[in-house]
C-alpha cells in the first residue's frame, strides 16, 4: 500500500502534467508566458541568469503582475545586450515570444501610461513584501531546529517540503536583489540619489542572498549546502573520508586570493585545482565521487563507530591500489619507475588517487586511452612531486594563469583535436579501417617508450599531433625537413591494421584452420591406406610440411597485414615478423626438399633411407623443441617460474620468439583445474567430431574416389576444358567439396550439442528448474522461509530466549513481510488481483500461539476435505490425525483455525460465555491428548459449528452496528445450542448443564450480551483471515493465474535453494550504480499513441488490451473503473489518464519500464537497511505484529544508507535539446525524475556562443536531478574539448555521463529491459560474487541471466524469445563453467567499476569496426586480465524484437557487427594469445558461430554448383550407369550426399535442453511440437539466410552500420514494398495486397538529389551498392559473379537445336542470342527525351523487332530442330547470365558510367527486380483471395487471445480494411 505522501505526490505530478497538455493546447499568450523560462537560448543561459528572472517572474505574477512586468523587461534588456543581431540558435524566436508577454502585460496594466522610474522602487517595496508574506526568519528558525534535533523519520516529508518552500523564496528574492541593484546602478544620478537602496534592506538582501547558496543542488552529499540536512553526512565512514581529505600545515599554501567555500574547508582537491586548472565542476564531482569510495570501502573493511574519525591504513591502500593498479602495471610493462617507487605516504596517497580521478572526470573521449591517461598522470605526477617540495603552491607548467578550464585546454584538447582529425578521415563509415587511426592505434602508441617522445607539456610539433593531410605531405617533402618533425618516422596505424579482408578468419585463428587441416590431411591417408608399410608411413609424415607450410602462411599474412603500421611500430616488433617470415620459409623450404627426396627413395627400410632419417631427426628435434616450450608456458609450476623470471634475457627471448607481445593479452591462463574441466570437454567434442567424419564421411569416399580416378569418360555433354587426363580432378571436387566444408563446420554443431548436454547437467547441479509449477511451489512453500532466511538474510545467532522448536515461526515472521511486499509489487503492477493479492498474503502477526499462518492460497478448502475425513474416518484418532497429516498443509489449516476460533471467541465474548467457552477448549485439548476425541465429541457437526462461525466471522469483519449486534447475539446462541445439544457427547453436556451459574445467564439472556467487537487493526484482520479460511470452499491451486506471475515466483523461490554467496549487511555491501543509455525512444507512451488507429482500425491499448486480458482487468479493478468508464473519460481530450500511460509503457519496451525496474534496488535496500538496524527483539515483537514497512522506508537514515550504496544514471543524450524543442519525451523524463528521488539525468548540452562575430558550438556533460518542486536542477556541468560524439552513439554516450556513477560495481542496463522487486533483493548476495573464488583471477565482470519477457507478443517474438533465452542461460553458463570463455555480450552485466573505468570503460566507441560496441568490453577485460563469469541465481528482465521486420534488422545489425569483429585486433589478440582449447571456445562462441553459418550456406551452394557440373557435364549418368553395372553401394552413396545436411537438426537441442531443465520433459516436448507447427523451422532458415548475407557482404565490402530496429509493439501493417527492400538482397534474390500500387509506385518513381530510398528504387538501388566502392571490392564482386555464367554453358549444350554437338561454336551463338535480347532490350528502354525527335521512327523500330523476334521463333521452331522446351531453357539460362553481367556492371560502375551504358544497366536492373517482385507476389496474390488464409496468418503470427480480439473487433467494424481510407 503507498503511503499518504506518495498518493499525494502522484497527485501532484498528474495535476502538473495536465496542466502542462491543457498549457500546450492553448493558444493564448499566456500560456507563452508560463512556458517562456523553457525556450530561453543555451547561449543566453550559460551568459546570464535570464532563465531565474523569467523563472520568478512567473512566481509573482499573482503577487504582483507589474513585478513580473519589470521582470520580463529587464530579461529582454540581458538577451538584446548579450546578442544584440540575434545571431545564436533560437534567440530570435525568444526575444520575439518575450516581448509579445511583455506587450501583454502591459496591455492589462489598467491606465494609459506606465511610469517606469517607480520600477525600483517598486521593487523596493515588493521584497519587503515578498520576505514578509512567506514569513523567512519564521521558516529558517523551523529549519534550524529541525537540523539540530536530526528527529526527521516521522517528518521527514514535511521537512523536505518546507525546506524547498524556503528555497524557492530565498532564490526569488535572489533575482529581485539582482534586478534591482543592477535598475539602480543605471539609473541616473539624480535618480539613484532618490531611490537608492537603504542601507537597512541592502544588509537584508546581502544576508537573503547568502543564504541561496546553502541550498546549492547536489549529487548525494550535500558538501557545499549547509542548509540541507542529511543523515549520510553523519555515518562514521564519511565524517573519516572528510577528515582524511583535509588540507594539513604541511603542504604547500594556497594564494591568498584563491577562492574559498564558505560552508566546508580546504581540502586535497582544492589544493590540485590551483596546480592544475581542473574545472570546478569536475572538482566538485571527483570529490564526491572519491569520498563515498573511501566510506564504502572503510564500511566493507570495519564499520567505524560514532566517535572514530580516521579511517583505517588498509582502506587507503586497498582503493589507491584498485585505482592505479592499470598504472602500475603500464610502468612495469614500460621498465619506467613509478610513483611507486618513491617514499609515499598517506596523504601522498590521497593525492594520487585525487589527482588520477580528476584526470579521468575531464578526460572525456580520451577515456577510450587508458594508457595514454597514464601517460598524463606518470608527468604531472612529477610536476605535483616538484611542487611539494616548495612552501607556496604554485601552479603547473601545463596551468595557464589566467585561463579557465586549463587542463582541458592544454592537455586534454590536444589529444582530442587528433582524434577528431583521424575521425574526419572516416568518412562516416565508408573510409577504409587502415586509412586512419582510432581509438586503439592512438591509445597503443602508448604501449612503447616512444611515447616519451611527446615530452610534457606536449610537444604538439611531434608527428603524432600532426593532422593526416599534414602527415602526408611532409611525408613527400626532402629529408632537410626533418628537424621540424623529429627523428620519428610518420605516424600511422599501430601494431595492426584492420584490413578489410576474408585472410583474417586464418590469419586470428590460424591455430585452428592448421589443427583441423592436419587432421584431415592424416585422416585421409589413414583411409586410403590398406595396410602400415614404410610407403604408407612416408606418406602420413606429410603432415610437417604442410605444417610448416601453413606456418609460413601464417608469417607472410603478417607481413602483409601490418601494411600502414610499419612507421609507427616498435622495431622489435617489425624484426620479429620478418624473422619468422625468413625461419619458416627457410624451414619450410629445406624439410619439403628433404621429404620429397625421402620419397623419391626406393628403400623397404628407414636404415637405408639417408634422407627420410635426417628429415625424421631434424623434425624429432623440432618437435621436442616445440613441446619442451609448450609445457614450458602451459604447465602451472613451469609458467609461475617463467612469470617471475622475466628479466632474464632467456626468458624475454622466448617470449619474443614464440608470442606476439603487447601490453593486453599477457598472462591468459587459467588453473589446472579449470584447464583440465575444459580440456576434457573439447575431448569429448572432438573425438565425436573426429570419429563422425572419419567413419561416415571420408572413409566411405574412398572406394569411389579410387573408381572415378581410373575411370574414363568416353563423351562429355559439353565442350570440356579441363577434364581430360587428369582423372576426371573436377569430378572428385565436386564429390569432395561438401564433404570438406561439412568437415570444417561440423564442429560447431558437436559443439553445440556438447555444450547443451553439459549445460543440462550443469544447470540441474545448480538446481535450476526444481521448482517449475504452481504444484511444485505449493509442496515446498513450508522450506521457503527457512530458505529465505538462510540465503538472503544476514545470518545473526537466534536469542537463547527462543526454544529451537520455535525457530521454524522466526524463520516464518522473518520471510512474510518480504513475501508481502512481493505480493504487493505483483498487485501494484497488475499481475494480480485483489482477492488474489489476499489469497497469498502471508499474516506478520503471529499472535499470541507459537504457530505458522501460512498463505491462504496453500489453506483454502482445506478445513472442508479434513471434516469429511473426520466423518467419514472409522477406526481411532491417531489414524484419523496421520490421514489428515498426510495431505498437504491439511493440518495447518485444522490447527490454525482451532487456535484462531478460540481466540476470537474468547476475546468476543465475558464473564459465563468466557468462562464456559474456556472450559469447551480445555476438554477438547484434554480428550486430544487422552486419545478420546472421537468418543466425547460429534464430529458430524463440525459442518454445523462452522456454518455458524463462517455467519459469525462474516458479521464481525465490518464496523459494529445495533443491527450486526443482534445479529452476532443470534448466531452465538445458535452456536451455544449446537455445541450444547450436538456436538459435546452426553457426560460433557451434564457438566456444563450442571453450571448454575451458565443456565441463569442462558435464561436471562445475557449470556452473549456483552461483546467486545474487533477493532480495526490486528483484532479485525485475524477475524478476516479467519473468515476466508472457513468460507472458501473451492480449490486455490490455480492461484496466481497470470502466468508471468507464476514464472516470477517460481523462479525467486527457486533460487532460493541455489547455491549465492551469503549477504553482507547492507552497511557493508558493494555501494553500485544503474546505468542506462537512452537517445530518442519512447519514455511513456501518450494517449494519442495508445489509441491512434492503424489500417485494420486497431490501437496500441486495443493490442495490449487482448495480449494481456487479465493484466487489464486487474488494471481496471486496481483504478476502480470499468471499462465503459474508462472510455468514457479517454473520449475526453483534456484528460491525461497517467494511470493508463503507465500501465501501457510497462508493458512495452519504454524507458519508464526500465527505470521503474532499476528503482526497485532502491526499495529492495531500503527494506534491507531497516531489517539490519532492527534489534532481533523488535523484529520479532514490534514489526512482526504490524510494524508498517512502507512506513519505515521513510527513515532518512535507511534512505541516506541507500544513497550511499546505490545510484541510477540515465544518459539522455539529446535531452537538451529535447527540452529546447519542447518535445513530449523531455517532459516524460521530468516526471520520472519527479516520480524517482534518487534518479539522476546526464545529457550533452550544446551552447552557441559568439565569438569574434562567428558562432562557435560549446559542449557540455551536465547532470540534473528534480527539486521538490519538479524542475531540473543542475548538479554538475562539465565542459567537454569539442562535441562527443567521434565515434559510435551509443558508447560515446555512456563515455560522457560515466564519470557521473558512483560505487565499486556498475551496472550496464540498456532501455529494453526491466527488473523486479524479487530479484533486486538479491544484488548485495550478487555483489559478493566479487569477492568469491572463481578461478584464478578474481571477476571483473558478473554476467546475469536475462528473462526475455516479449516471448508472449507473437509466435515470431515466441521464437526469438526461446533462441535468446538458450543463449543467456545454457549457453553462457557453459561459457562460463567449464569453458571460462563468457564475455560480455550486452547488458545486464555487473561490472567491477573501478577495474574498467581505469582500463578504458565499459565499451569501445571507434566508428564501424566497434559497431558492436558491448561485445567488446568483455574483450577488453579479458585481455586485460580480468575474469568474466555467469550467475542464473538472479535474473533482470529483456525486450527483444518482436516483428519479422525488426528481427531481420536486428539479425543484420549483429551480422554485421560479427563481420566488423573479425577484422578486428581484440579478435586477433585473444585467437593468439589464448591457449588452444579456450581458443576453440572463443572461435565456436563468437565470430565462429557465423563463419560457420556462412559455411553452411556456401556448403549448399558448393553441393547444387558441383551436382550441376556432374548433371551438365554428363558425368553423373555415367557414374551411375557404372554403380548400377559394378552393383558398387558405395559410388551411388557417394554421390547422394545429401544426408550429411540433415545433420544441422542437432542445433536445435541447446533449446529442447532448456526447455527440459526448467519446464520439465512434457512441456519441453509440446513446445518443440507448435514451434515445427508454427514453422520455427522456415523462421530459423531464414534467420540464416539473413546473418549469412551480412556477415559476407561485411566481411567482403563492410557497409555495417547500426540499424534502428525499433521497440515498439507490431501492430500496422508493412508494405510488400517495404519488405521487398529489406530482404531483396539477403533472400529473394538467393534463393499481396492492397498495397500493390505502393510497389509499383516505389519501383516505378525516379530518384533524385533529396529522395530517400523508401520513396524510390533507383535511390534504394544506389544505396545498395554502396558497399562497392574499392578496387578490392571490385574485382572480388567480379570473380564471384562468374558463377552465374556456368548455367548458360551447361544448358545450351543440352537443348535439342544443339544436335549434341560439343564444339564452343554452340556457347558463342548463345551468346550471339543473348546480344540480340540486349539490343532489342535496348531498343524498347530507351530514353524517350533523348529520342524525341525521332519518336516515329523508334516505334516503327521497336514493331518491326518484336515482329522479327516473335516471327523468328516461330519459324525456327517450325523449320528447325529447336523446340519450345528450347526456347523455355534458352531463357532459364540466360537470366543468370544476365544477373552474372548486371553485377559485374554494378561493380565497375565508374566505368559504365563513362561508356555511357549506365542507364541501360539500371534498366535492366529494374527489370530485374520488378521480375523478382511478381514471383514473391503470384503466390501472396492467389492465397489473398482464400479468406481462411487471413485466419490462419492471425493464428500463427499473433497469440491466441489477440487473434481472437481481432476477428471480433473487424466484425464489430465492418471489415474495415476493405473501406477505403
Amino acid at each position: 500500500m503507498t503511503t499518504r505522501a506518495e498518493s499525494n505526490w502522484e497527485r501532484l505530478v498528474s495535476a502538473a502534467l495536465l496542466r502542462e497538455e491543457l498549457r500546450g493546447s492553448s493558444h493564448d499568450q499566456e500560456s507563452f508566458e508560463l512556458d517562456t523560462t523553457s525556450a530561453v537560448p543555451p547561449s543566453l543561459v550559460q551568459e546570464s541568469n535570464i532563465e531565474a528572472i523569467l523563472q520568478a517572474a512567473d512566481v509573482v505574477q499573482a503577487d504582483d503582475p507589474n513585478v513580473s512586468r519589470i521582470l520580463c523587461e529587464y530579461a529582454y534588456s540581458l538577451a538584446q545586450n548579450l546578442d544584440p543581431n540575434s545571431e545564436g540558435r533560437g534567440v530570435l524566436q525568444f526575444k520575439t515570444g518575450l516581448k509579445s508577454v511583455i506587450k501583454q502585460k502591459l496591455s492589462k496594466k489598467e491606465g494609459d501610461k506606465i511610469d517606469r522610474s517607480l520600477d525600483i522602487a517598486l521593487l523596493q517595496d515588493f521584497y519587503a513584501y515578498y520576505r514578509e508574506k512567506h514569513r523567512i526568519d519564521d521558516l529558517e528558525e523551523q529549519m534550524k531546529q529541525w537540523k539540530e534535533s536530526r528527529e526527521l523519520s516521522s517528518e521527514s516529508t514535511d521537512f523536505e517540503l518546507r525546506m524547498e518552500k524556503l528555497r524557492r523564496v530565498l532564490s526569488t528574492l535572489r533575482v529581485l536583489k539582482d534586478v534591482l541593484e543592477a535598475l539602480t546602478a543605471s539609473a541616473s544620478l539624480e535618480k539613484a540619489a532618490a531611490t537608492g537602496i537603504p542601507e537597512k534592506l541592502k544588509k537584508v538582501m546581502e544576508s537573503d542572498a547568502a543564504k541561496v547558496d546553502e541550498f546549492k543542488a547536489y549529487n548525494i552529499l550535500p558538501l557545499e549546502a549547509p542548509a540541507v540536512a542529511e543523515d549520510i553526512m553523519f555515518f562514521p565512514e564519511v565524517k573519516a573520508a572528510l577528515s582524511a581529505l583535509k588540507f594539513s600545515a604541511d603542504l604547500p599554501q594556497l594564494p591568498e586570493d584563491f577562492p574559498k567555500s564558505r560552508y566546508r574547508p580546504l581540502d586535497l582537491f582544492d589544493l590540485l585545482h590551483f596546480i592544475f586548472g581542473f574545472q570546478v565542476d569536475n572538482v566538485s564531482n571527483q570529490r564526491e565521487h572519491l569520498l563515498l569510495l573511501l566510506a564504502n570501502t572503510q564500511a566493507r573493511l570495519n564499520v567505524l563507530q560514532d566517535t572514530e574519525t580516521q579511517l583505517d591504513e588498509a582502506t587507503i591502500n586497498r582503493l589507491s591500489e584498485r585505482i592505479l593498479q592499470n598504472y602500475s602495471r603500464w610502468c612495469a610493462y614500460l621498465r619506467i619507475p613509478s610513483v611507486f617507487s618513491r617514499a609515499i605516504t598517506r596523504q601522498r596517497k590521497m593525492l594520487l588517487m585525487a589527482l588520477f580521478l580528476l584526470i579521468w572526470g575531464e578526460s572525456a573521449n580520451l577515456r577510450f586511452l587508458p594508457e595514454c591517461l597514464c601517460y598524463i598522470f606518470h608527468h604531472m605526477v612529477d610536476d605535483l612531486y616538484n611542487i611539494l617540495l616548495g612552501q607556496v603552491a604554485q601552479r603547473a607548467k601545463t596551468c595557464s594563469e589566467h585561463v579557465e578550464c586549463s587542463f582541458l585546454q592544454n592537455v586534454v584538447t590536444p589529444i582530442y583535436g587528433v582524434i577528431t582529425a583521424e575521425a574526419a578521415k572516416n568518412k562516416n563509415g565508408k573510409a577504409s579501417h587502415a586509412a586512419w587511426r582510432n581509438y586503439d592505434d592512438l591509445n597503443e602508441f602508448f604501449w612503447s617508450k616512444s611515447c616519451f617522445q611527446l615530452h610534457w607539456p606536449w610537444r604538439t610539433d611531434a608527428p603524432f599531433f600532426l593532422p593526416p593531410s599534414t602527415k602526408r605531405r611532409l611525408a613527400k617533402s626532402d629529408a632537410s625537413q626533418s628537424h621540424l618533425i623529429g627523428n620519428r618516422r610518420y605516424g600511422g596505424k599501430t601494431l595492426f591494421v584492420e584490413h578489410r579482408t576474408f585472410f583474417h578468419m586464418f590469419h586470428s585463428f590460424h591455430r585452428l584452420w592448421l589443427f583441423f587441416l592436419l587432421m584431415l590431411q592424416g585422416l585421409t591417408t589413414i583411409a586410403f591406406c590398406r595396410d602400415l608399410h614404410l610407403g604408407n608411413i612416408k606418406k602420413v609424415l606429410s603432415v610437417a610440411p604442410t605444417f610448416l607450410l601453413l606456418n609460413f602462411l601464417q608469417s607472410l599474412l603478417d607481413v602483409m597485414l601490418m601494411f600502414g603500421a610499419y612507421s609507427s611500430t616498435p622495431w622489435n616488433f617489425i624484426a620479429r615478423v620478418f624473422i619468422r617470415l625468413f625461419w619458416f620459409g627457410s624451414f619450410t623450404g629445406v624439410l619439403t626438399f628433404l621429404y620429397v627426396k625421402a620419397l623419391q627413395e626406393h628403400s623397404q627400410s628407414i636404415s637405408n633411407s639417408p634422407f627420410l632419417k635426417l628429415y625424421i631427426l631434424i623434425l624429432g628435434i623440432y618437435v621436442a623443441l616445440q613441446l619442451f616450450v609448450s609445457l614450458l608456458r602451459h604447465i602451472p609450476p613451469f609458467r609461475r617460474l617463467i612469470e617471475n623470471a622475466e628479466d632474464w634475457r632467456l626468458v624475454r627471448w622466448l617470449k619474443w620468439a614464440y608470442e606476439e607481445h603487447y601490453y593486453v593479452g599477457r598472462g591468459l591462463y587459467e588453473s589446472s583445474l579449470d584447464y583440465l574441466r575444459y580440456l576434457l570437454f573439447w575431448l569429448l567434442v572432438l573425438g565425436a567430431k573426429f570419429s563422425f567424419s572419419y567413419l561416415l564421411m571420408i572413409k566411405p569416399l574412398v572406394e569411389p574416389t579410387r573408381t572415378i580416378i581410373h575411370l574414363k569418360i568416353p563423351r562429355y555433354s559439353w565442350h570440356d576444358f579441363f577434364s581430360k587426363n587428369n582423372h576426371n580432378a573436377l569430378t572428385l571436387v565436386s564429390l569432395w567439396a561438401p564433404v570438406v566444408m561439412i568437415y570444417f563446420l561440423d564442429a560447431q554443431v558437436w559443439y553445440t550439442v556438447a555444450s547443451a548436454l553439459v549445460g543440462g547437467l550443469s544447470g540441474a547441479r545448480a538446481r535450476l528448474g526444481e521448482i517449475r509449477s504452481l504444484s511444485m511451489l505449493r509442496k515446498r512453500f513450508r522450506s521457503f522461509p527457512k530458505a529465505f532466511v538462510t540465503t538472503l538474510l544476514v545470518k545473526t545467532p537466534l536469542p537463547r530466549t527462543v526454544p529451537p522448536a520455535s525457530k521454524d515461526t522466526v524463520d516464518a515472521a522473518k520471510f512474510a513481510p518480504f513475501w508481502n511486499e512481493l505480493i504487493s509489487n505483483l498487485r501494484e503492477e497488475d499481475f494480480i488481483s485483489n482477492r488474489e493479492r489476499d489469497l497469498l498474503f502471508m499474516p506478520t502477526d503471529i499472535g499470541k500461539v507459537d504457530l505458522v499462518q501460512w498463505p491462504l492460497f496453500l489453506l483454502a478448502s482445506k478445513i472442508y476435505l479434513a471434516i469429511d475425513i473426520a466423518v467419514e474416518h472409522e477406526g481411532s484418532q491417531n489414524e484419523m490425525w496421520e490421514r489428515i497429516l498426510k495431505e498437504d498443509y491439511m493440518s495447518c489449516a485444522v490447527a490454525e483455525i482451532y487456535y484462531s476460533i478460540e481466540s476470537i471467541l474468547k476475546a468476543l465474548v465475558n464473564d459465563e460465555a468466557r468462562a464456559w467457552l474456556r472450559s469447551i477448549f480445555i476438554d477438547i485439548t484434554k480428550s486430544i491428548e487422552e486419545d478420546s476425541f472421537i468418543v466425547h465429541f460429534n464430529l458430524k457437526k463440525l459442518f454445523s459449528i462452522l456454518t455458524s462461525m463462517t455467519t459469525l466471522t462474516g458479521l464481525l469483519i465490518h464496523d459494529e452496528t445495533p443491527e450486526r449486534s443482534k445479529s452476532v447475539v443470534k448466531v452465538l446462541d445458535d452456536l451455544y445450542e449446537v455445541i450444547m445439544q450436538d456436538f459435546l457427547s452426553s457426560d460433557l453436556r451434564e457438566k456444563f448443564e450442571s453450571w448454575a451459574v451458565l443456565q441463569n445467564a442462558k435464561y436471562q439472556g445475557r449470556l452473549f450480551r456483552h461483546l467486545s467487537w474487533p477493532q480495526e487493526g490486528e483484532e479485525r484482520d485475524r477475524v478476516k483471515r479467519l473468515h476466508y479460511l472457513i468460507s472458501i470452499r473451492e480449490s486455490a491451486a490455480n492461484i496466481p493465474r497470470n502466468l508471468e506471475a507464476r514464472r516470477r515466483l517460481e523462479f525467486f523461490t527457486n533460487s532460493l535453494f541455489m547455491k549465492m554467496p551469503n549477504p553482507p549487511l547492507v552497511r557493508k555491501m558493494l555501494s553500485f550504480s544503474v546505468f542506462t543509455p537512452y537517445y530518442s525512444e519512447d519514455v511513456l507512451y501518450s494517449k494519442e499513441q495508445l489509441r491512434d488507429e492503424n489500417e485494420d482500425g486497431i490501437t496500441i491499448l486495443f493490442y495490449l488490451q487482448k495480449i494481456f486480458p487479465d493484466e487489464w482487468k486487474n488494471f481496471l479493478e486496481r483504478i476502480s473503473l470499468t471499462e465503459a468508464e474508462l472510455e468514457r473519460q479517454l473520449q475526453q481530450k483534456s484528460i491525461d489518464l497517467l494511470e493508463l500511460r503507465l500501465w501501457a509503457s510497462y508493458r512495452g519496451q519504454t524507458l519508464a519500464r526500465t527505470v521503474r525496474g532499476m528503482m526497485y534496488y532502491r526499495k529492495a535496500l531500503l527494506l534491507q537497511s531497516f531489517l539490519d538496524r532492527t534489534d532481533r527483539g523488535d523484529l520479532e515483537e514490534g514489526y512482526i505484529r504490524g510494524s508498517s514497512v512502507q512506513g519505515n522506508q521513510r527513515s532518512k537514515g535507511d534512505r541516506a544508507l541507500a544513497d550511499l550504496k546505490f545510484t541510477y544514471v540515465v544518459t539522455c543524450q539529446i535531452y537538451g535539446q529535447q527540452k529546447q524543442k519542447r518535445d513530449p519525451r523531455a517532459a516524460d523524463i521530468n516526471f520520472l525524475l519527479q516520480k524517482n528521488e534518487a534518479l539522476r539525468v546526464a545529457y550533452i548540452d550544446i551552447v552557441e556562443r559568439l565569438k569574434e562575430g562567428k558562432l562557435y558550438k560549446e559542449f557540455y556533460s551536465k547532470l540534473i536531478k528534480a527539486d521538490a518542486s519538479g524542475n531540473d536542477q543542475e548538479i554538475y556541468t562539465i565542459k567537454l574539448p569539442g562535441d562527443p560524439k567521434i565515434g559510435e552513439g551509443k558508447p560515446e554516450n555512456q563515455n560522457h555521463a560515466i564519470i557521473f556513477t558512483r560505487g565499486d560495481a556498475l551496472q550496464t542496463i540498456d532501455m529494453n529491459q526491466d527488473n523486479y522487486f524479487e530479484e533486486a533483493f538479491k544484488m548485495r548476495n550478487l555483489l559478493e560474487e566479487f569477492g568469491e573464488n572463481h578461478g584464478l583471477r578474481p571477476p571483473t565482470v558478473l554476467g546475469v541471466r536475462e528473462n526475455v519477457f516479449t516471448g508472449s507478443v507473437s509466435s515470431l517474438a515466441w521464437f526469438m524469445s526461446n533462441q535468446e533465452t538458450s543463449f543467456v542461460t545454457l549457453g553462457q553458463r557453459v561459457l562460463a563453467h567449464p569453458l571460462k570463455i563468457r564475455m560480455h555480450y550486452g547488458h545486464p552485466d555487473v561490472f567491477d567499476r573501478i577495474f574498467h573505468l581505469t582500463r578504458g570503460g565499459i565499451s569501445k566507441a571507434s566508428r564501424v569496426i566497434n559497431i558492436s560496441e558491448d561485445i567488446y568490453a568483455g574483450f577488453n577485460s579479458t585481455l586485460r586480465q580480468g575474469n568474466v563469469t555467469h550467475h542464473e541465481y538472479i535474473q533482470v528482465g529483456k525486450g527483444r524484437d518482436v516483428g519479422l521486420n525488426q528481427i531481420a534488422l536486428f539479425e543484420a545489425k549483429v551480422s554485421s557487427g560479427n563481420g566488423e569483429q573479425m577484422l578486428s585486433r581484440d579478435v586477433y589478440r585473444l585467437g593468439q594469445r589464448l591457449d588452444f582449447i579456450r581458443m576453440l571456445s572463443f572461435f565456436y562462441t563468437s565470430v565462429g558461430y557465423y563463419i560457420c553459418t556462412m559455411m553452411t550456406v556456401l556448403t549448399v551452394y558448393v553441393f547444387l554448383y558441383g551436382r550441376a557440373y556432374l548433371a551438365l557435364s554428363g558425368v553423373e549418368a555415367i557414374l551411375i550407369d557404372k554403380a548400377k553395372l559394378q552393383r558398387n553401394s558405395a559410388l551411388l552413396a557417394a554421390i547422394n550426399t545429401q544426408f550429411l545436411f540433415q545433420i544441422g537438426i542437432f542445433t536445435a537441442v541447446p533449446m529442447i535442453m532448456g526447455f527440459m531443465l526448467e519446464q520439465g520433459v512434457l512441456k519441453a516436448i509440446a513446445n518443440f511440437i507448435i514451434m515445427q507447427l508454427q514453422l520455427a523451422s522456415v523462421f530459423f532458415t531464414f534467420s540464416l539466410g539473413t546473418k549469412t548475407h551480412y556477415f559476407g557482404r561485411t566481411l567482403l565490402h563492410g557497409g555495417a552500420k547500426y540499424r534502428a530496429t525499433g521497440r515498439g509493439f507490431v501492430v500496422r501493417h508493412i508494405s510488400f514494398a517495404e519488405n521487398y527492400r529489406l530482404y531483396s538482397r539477403s533472400h529473394f534474390v538467393k534463393g499481396m495486397v492492397e498495397d500493390f500500387d505502393d510497389w509499383t509506385n516505389w519501383l516505378l518513381y525516379k530518384g533524385g538529389v533529396s529522395v530517400k530510398s523508401e520513396e524510390s528504387w533507383e535511390a534504394w538501388w544506389d544505396e545498395e551498392q554502396e558497399h562497392i566502392h574499392s578496387l578490392r571490392g571490385r574485382l572480388l564482386e567480379t570473380i564471384l559473379s562468374v558463377r552465374f555464367f556456368i548455367f548458360q554453358y551447361g544448358i545450351v549444350y543440352h537443348l535439342k537445336a544443339a544436335g549434341g554437338h560439343t564444339s564452343l561454336t554452340v556457347y558463342g551463338i548463345s551468346w550471339l542470342a543473348f546480344l540480340g535480347v540486349i539490343f532489342v532490350f535496348k531498343i524498347f528502354t530507351m530514353d524517350q527525351k533523348a529520342t524525341t525527335n525521332i519518336q516515329l521512327f523508334l516505334r516503327l523500330l521497336q514493331g518491326l523487332a518484336f515482329m522479327f523476334i516473335v516471327g523468328g521463333l516461330i519459324a525456327a521452331v517450325a523449320a528447325t530442330s529447336l523446340t519450345t522446351g528450347d526456347v523455355f531453357a534458352s531463357v532459364l539460362a540466360l537470366i543468370p547470365t544476365g544477373w552474372g553481367l548486371l553485377s559485374i556492371a554494378i561493380a565497375w560502375r565508374p566505368m559504365i558510367e563513362f561508356i555511357g551504358l549506365w542507364k541501360s544497366v539500371r534498366a535492366m536492373a529494374r527489370l530485374y527486380d520488378a521480375a523478382m517482385g511478381m514471383i514473391v507476389f503470384a503466390p501472396l496474390a492467389f492465397l489473398s483471395w482464400f479468406p481462411f488464409v487471413s485466419t490462419f496468418q492471425t493464428r500463427l503470427v499473433f497469440n491466441q487471445a489477440f487473434s481472437r480480439g481481432l476477428e471480433i473487433s473487424l466484425i464489430l467494424a465492418g471489415n474495415r480494411p476493405n473501406t477505403s481510407t
